[in-house]
């Protein structure tokens, strides 16, 4: 009789549960970067800010997610 797990462990959850900040910073860049794409008349100032403010929170929120994973010792190089 085969256990094989049906979904993500606990242990899985906590890990995506710690990664989501860095997830949702990076979905948000990906918007900006799309309007800044497909714009017809051109990205607007507003629009580079959008981008440049999105890459400054998933640069800030890797170097957090990449401080807890040193901290705790689950950082592999």
């Amino acid at each position: 009789m085969s256990t094989e797990a049906t979904g993500p462990t606990a242990a899985d959850m906590a890990e995506i549960e710690r990664e989501l900040p860095l997830i949702e910073a990076e979905v948000l860049l990906l918007d900006a970067q799309i309007i800044v794409l497909t714009s017809d008349a051109g990205p607007t100032e507003l629009d580079w800010q959008r981008v440049r403010r999105a890459q400054r929170r998933v640069l800030r929120e890797a170097r957090a997610f990449l401080a807890v994973q040193a901290a705790s010792g689950r950082l592999v190089a």
